[in-house]
């Protein structure tokens, strides 16, 4: 009861839209309660609370500061997938959908909150904060724009993800997030001088992401900008899924990843 009340506490301040009574009634746990939920100070006899879950997971985070560093993650998922012929959105991917497997690669890596823009009319998985993209048509700078926008004031950086991404791995968003540093800003991956994501923005670069206009990702901008950039080397990038094919293309790895006596994280 308590580990499910902390998780819907979360959720509820992410979103910053409840009350104190509404949480009390929604959470069925009354004000002192939620308070020591949020502080960490009430656990369950049986199992622990989400936040000493989500703790543990942060454990590898860098330090600022006031302790870990938060680290949001944006995933953008507001496109059209015109080539896919239906929302590849919520194509399955393993047990889960294409978006929730990347929501859950995030989610191991110690990501919080976990923000996905989206399509007005596309649900999102459990735990995942929507931000509607309205106009998906103005390109994927648009999206970036919003989600940026969206992460909440506390966090310290925030981990581009892209949602047609489903083979992405905890283990690089982790190495992503642990090579941040002031000193450079902005972390990407580094596939023989390509540089794309996944990209950790420190809040000192937030406003890159101002500046970008129509269908234009963050490549561009990195390019320019490679003397506030930190490398993560990497073989090669992370296949995007465009069409039903690249995703039966995708069939062998994805099985391995997603059977969980080989790989816990999925």
């Amino acid at each position: 009861m308590i580990a499910d009340s902390a998780g819907l506490i979360r959720r509820a301040r992410v979103r910053r839209g409840w009350r104190q009574r509404d949480l009390e009634a929604a959470s069925g746990v009354d004000q002192t309660t939620i308070s020591l939920i949020e502080r960490g100070q009430c656990e369950s006899q049986s199992q622990p609370t989400k936040r000493a879950e989500v703790m543990r997971s942060r454990r590898h985070l860098p330090e600022v500061q006031n302790g870990p560093m938060q680290v949001a993650a944006v995933i953008l998922a507001a496109g059209s997938s015109t080539r896919f012929g239906s929302p590849k959105q919520l194509a399955r991917v393993g047990h889960r959908t294409m978006l929730g497997a990347v929501a859950a690669a995030a989610d191991h890596a110690g990501l919080h909150p976990i923000l996905a823009v989206m399509p007005p009319t596309l649900p999102v998985p459990p735990g995942v904060v929507p931000v509607i993209n309205d106009e998906p048509e103005a390109g994927l700078s648009r999206s970036l724009r919003l989600g940026i926008a969206a992460v909440p004031v506390e966090a310290d950086a925030a981990v581009i993800l892209l949602g047609d991404q489903p083979t992405i791995e905890a283990s690089l968003i982790r190495e992503v997030v642990g090579a941040a540093s002031p000193e450079r800003p902005i972390v990407a991956t580094d596939a023989d001088g390509v540089l794309a994501p996944p990209v950790l923005l420190m809040r000192a670069a937030f406003d890159v992401v101002d500046r970008l206009r129509g269908d234009v990702g963050l490549r561009s901008m990195l390019d320019r900008r490679r003397e506030s950039v930190r490398t993560v080397q990497v073989a090669r990038h992370e296949p995007d899924v465009d069409t039903p094919a690249d995703l039966e293309a995708l069939g062998a790895r994805i099985a391995h990843m997603f059977d969980s006596s080989v790989n816990p994280d999925r």
